[in-house]
């Protein structure tokens, strides 16, 4: 059988889901996937990033990442989506991105992805999980497989325990849970199911 293509398509200001990404990447290549670390299209103004050293770092640190677009998504067996909670919900930036995929939904093309997602806030109740749910709405509507971890594996537990993907509390001094095990083992659970799903299809 032919490798997953996976894409990892992340939206992240200040650094901590572009580090969600690029762990997922690592663990997604030593299970054998090929992959694209993507992000999505930054729709703040220039002079909001430019008020937030932090942001305005992160924003020239990563500006060789390649844009998600529908050909990624096209490409791609299997996405796993990473995001910051604005208010109980996703980043307009993600948003924008999804929402211009309606003409590629509508021609099926999103149907039997394989597709798990993260989130992060800068407190431990701050929306994380609604976050995901959100997302998994949207895959829901495009037919999408959701591969969620569950309880899988014991480094969940280490994360903060969610059973609906990988979830981070952000402080002034980064991630406060030992979550790089669980979004590696998630990365992993997505390409296992990604091949499952793949070898049935073919």
């Amino acid at each position: 059988m032919t490798k997953v293509n996976l894409a990892i398509v992340y939206y992240s200001s200040t650094g901590t889901n572009y580090q969600l990404a690029k762990w997922a990447e690592e663990a997604a290549k030593e299970a054998g996937a090929e992959v694209k670390v993507l992000k999505v299209e930054e729709l703040a103004p220039a002079a909001a990033i430019e008020s937030n050293p932090a942001w305005k770092k992160h924003v020239d640190e990563t500006q060789n990442v390649a844009v998600a677009t529908a050909n990624d998504i096209e490409w791609a067996d299997a996405i796993i989506f990473s995001a910051p909670t604005r208010f109980g919900n996703i980043p307009s930036q993600m948003k924008q991105f999804l929402d211009t995929l309606g003409g590629f939904w509508a021609q099926g093309k999103t149907a039997n992805k394989v597709v798990s997602a993260m989130a992060s806030a800068g407190n431990a109740h701050g929306g994380q999980e609604q976050t995901i749910h959100t997302i998994y709405t949207s895959m829901m509507h495009w037919g999408a497989i959701i591969a969620a971890p569950g309880y899988t594996d014991q480094s969940i537990y280490a994360a903060g325990g969610n059973p609906y993907g990988t979830t981070v509390t952000v402080t002034d001094q980064g991630i406060v849970e030992d979550a790089e095990a669980a979004v590696k083992h998630q990365a992993k659970r997505t390409v296992q199911v990604a091949e499952w799903v793949k070898a049935g299809l073919q």
